[in-house]
């Protein structure tokens, strides 16, 4: 498995640009330089009046499926 570590703030109103296209991609870039690449639909849970913000954890298995995104701080 490979994790992915990364800061992220998407206003609301760049979030609604991402809800409108279910199929749209956010990338990012990791704490340590690697660019990460997963849909937007994985921050749905995520969403606060201010939009997204925080430090998220990416999980990914070795194919690069999506296995978990969590919230660090």
């Amino acid at each position: 498995m490979l994790e992915f570590v990364f800061d992220i703030y998407i206003s609301p109103e760049q979030w609604s640009e991402y809800y409108r296209t279910p199929s749209t991609t956010v990338v990012a870039s990791s704490h340590d330089g690697r660019r990460v690449k997963f849909a937007a639909r994985h921050l749905q849970r995520f969403i606060s009046r201010d939009g997204v913000r925080g430090v998220f954890r990416l999980v990914i298995d070795a194919e690069n499926n999506f296995i978990s995104l969590d919230r660090v701080r």
